[in-house]
């Protein structure tokens, strides 16, 4: 995923109620409740059934970083799906916060500077907004469309104030630093 794919599901995280399973043998006994054979665990894992009857018995606590890492991605791509489905009801009624560190170059009204540059932007986005990036994340759009989504709703919310200046500026959303979306 890239970054805004990556803040959207953080975000999902950030909703959920209890924590996922820590050790390996919850992990993967949760897999287990989930997708209900050994055989599908472990094609998920790419290790082989009896590793993961080992990993269920507790014999095998460790396994190496790469199928650990798999495990634990497995395990919070599946953990709370209806808490995570009423967030984004949620969010699509009430909006989304934007937080990002990003180059914004700017296309407006001859005598403007057009030079981009960076900006730290904090900024909470109407409901329809919210709904087109989830819709759009939901459909499995790449990452520069919904790079694009969230570049149009901080143009006409932050720099356009919501139409009252600006008319013709055109803004690019580069560069990101960093960006954290945030539901609510």
């Amino acid at each position: 995923m890239g970054e805004i794919g990556d803040s959207l599901l953080r975000a999902d995280e950030e909703s959920f109620t209890r924590r996922p399973p820590k050790s390996t043998q919850a992990r993967v006994r949760y897999l287990l409740s989930q997708v209900k054979t050994t055989r599908a665990v472990a094609a998920l894992l790419g290790v082989s059934m009896r590793s993961v009857e080992r990993y269920l018995q507790g014999t095998r606590k460790h396994p190496p970083r790469p199928i650990a890492d798999r495990l634990e991605a497995e395990v919070r791509r599946r953990w709370q799906p209806r808490v995570r489905e009423r967030a984004r009801r949620r969010a699509t009624d009430t909006g989304i916060t934007v937080e990002t560190r990003a180059r914004f170059g700017y296309t407006a009204a001859p005598g403007s500077t057009d030079d981009g540059r960076v900006r730290r932007v904090t900024q909470h986005l109407p409901p329809a907004y919210a709904a087109r990036l989830l819709e759009a994340r939901a459909a499995g759009a790449g990452e520069a469309e919904l790079r694009g989504i969230v570049a149009e709703g901080l143009q006409e919310i932050y720099f356009k104030d919501r139409g009252r200046r600006a008319q013709d500026l055109r803004v690019e959303f580069t560069d990101i630093d960093y960006i954290d979306i945030g539901y609510g």
